[in-house]
């Protein structure tokens, strides 16, 4: 329940961080990549069973 919780919490702060918004335009790719970066270990470690 915890895992799938994170999982959309992740998925959504991704969404948010993406540089196609007007108020994040100038951020470039860094929060979007390391938002990504963090929900492939999270599925990862939620497919293997340890989370």
């Amino acid at each position: 329940m915890l895992s799938t919780v994170l999982i959309i919490v992740l998925i959504l702060l991704l969404v948010g961080a993406l540089p196609t918004w007007g108020y994040s335009s100038n951020w470039g790719y860094g929060p979007g990549g390391i938002l990504g970066l963090i929900l492939v270990i999270v599925l990862v470690l939620a497919l293997m069973g340890r989370l």
